[in-house]
């Protein structure tokens, strides 16, 4: 007797009721019952066994195998795609350091080169000739001139005004207050300014009474106000009606801005002027823009700026300076601040002197019994830098006095008065 289940699906599909199982007599061989019925899930149990859930295991496990080969196919193309990314980004960083270490190896290449030009001096002490070629000499000098000339570093127009937006600036009729500021090395008048939102530099020139930013100092202190303006010593019989029309401000602002309860004045009070700058002339002294007189008396101008008949022979010539007169021996001053470019000898000039100033200014000091001072050195204005002489192509005790601007001549009338 072989037992045989015959499933009623119906019956499978209500589990809470029993399985019920036919008993078939029948008769059949190995072979025949194996061909008859080859179940595709063998169930654990035959007592109950539903349907739906015989046909999902096999496709439950056909899911989470494709998953797993899905999730291993992205890995894959993840992990490629990032291998690829960082030998790109490895190679990029390895042509930016090539790029950067030859930037760096030009740039050494250019400074050993602009240090090399700098330090070219022209003509030293040389023997006296009869046969003097003027132009030729003058060419030395206009070349040690524009191997010389510095740009202009500071960024603020001729009244001090510094490059600031387009911004409109107010005055808030608020108590000036005051704040100290340590200089660093590399600051300037005009990047301090900015850094505290000033806009004019005579604003931090006026309150720390500084006689000339290009000494001004990294270490150095500075009293920072907390808006433009400058600091007014009160003289006798001022008043703060007359200051305020003075500085083209209102009488409340000057009231409000330095905290004021009444109107009498004590002569020597300092009182802060909100938005007023300093005159051209006091500012360009400050900033070592102003020239004077490299004698201090007793000269007279014996030739002036431009065309003239050579002392010599009198053949037409462009004379380069102003010459002037005076006992041999007197001291001679530097018209302005700046470092000496260079000291030396020619034929034409004799013993001379070149000093470069800001702003691409120069000054030539020639025919000099003696130089006081040596190449490289840093002079104030009114420092002695020689002594009047009658050396080179001269007739008589004078010196000679030429100024350049960015190499080129200007009469020395129009930045001096005599």
């Amino acid at each position: 007797m072989e037992i045989i289940s015959c499933l009623d699906l119906n019956t499978l599909n209500k589990p809470s009721q029993p399985v019920i199982w036919k008993a078939v007599p029948q008769k059949r061989t190995p072979a025949a019952r194996t061909a008859a019925y080859k179940p595709a899930y063998k169930p654990v149990s035959v007592v109950r066994m539903p349907v739906v859930r015989v046909a999902a295991k096999p496709a439950k496990k056909q899911s989470v195998a494709e998953n797993l080969d899905k999730a291993c196919a992205v890995a894959g193309k993840s992990l490629q795609k990032f291998s690829k990314t960082l030998g790109i980004s490895l190679l990029h960083s390895w042509k930016t350091l090539a790029s950067v270490a030859l930037l760096a190896l030009l740039a050494c290449s250019l400074a050993v080169g602009g240090f090399a030009g700098y330090d070219y001096i022209i003509d030293m002490p040389q023997a006296a000739s009869l046969s003097i070629n003027l132009e030729n000499e003058s060419a030395i000098i206009s070349e040690a001139m524009n191997s010389f000339v510095q740009p202009q570093t500071d960024d603020f127009t001729e009244d001090g005004t510094v490059s600031l937006s387009d911004e409109v600036f107010s005055l808030i009729p608020e108590p000036v207050t005051f704040s100290e500021y340590k200089v660093m090395s590399g600051d300037t008048i005009s990047s301090i300014s900015l850094k505290f939102g000033l806009r004019n530099i005579s604003t931090l020139i006026a309150v720390n009474n500084i006689s000339n930013v290009r000494k001004l100092q990294a270490g150095q202190k500075l009293k920072v106000p907390s808006m433009d303006g400058i600091l007014y010593t009160v003289q006798q019989g001022d008043s703060l009606d007359g200051i305020a029309a003075k500085y083209k401000i209102p009488l409340e602002d000057l009231l409000d801005v330095n905290d004021l309860e009444s109107s009498v004045l004590a002569k020597g009070t300092s009182l802060f002027i909100p938005g007023a700058a300093l005159d051209n002339s006091t500012l360009k002294q400050a900033l070592g823009e102003l020239f004077k007189l490299p004698l201090a008396s007793g000269y007279r101008i014996t030739s002036e700026f431009g065309s003239r008949a050579d002392p010599f022979t009198g053949v037409a010539s462009n004379h380069t300076g102003i010459d002037l007169a005076i006992a041999q021996g007197t001291p001679i001053k530097a018209a302005m601040s700046g470092k000496v470019a260079t000291v030396g000898w020619t034929n034409v000039y004799g013993n001379y002197v070149i000093v470069t100033h800001s702003n691409g200014y120069q000054t030539l000091y020639a025919h000099m019994q003696k130089y006081t001072v040596k190449s490289g050195q840093y002079v104030d204005q009114g420092t002695q830098i020689g002594l009047v002489g009658s050396t080179g192509y001269s007739t008589g005790p004078h010196l000679h006095f030429s100024v350049y601007k960015n190499g080129s001549l200007v009469n020395p009338r129009t930045i001096l008065s005599f």
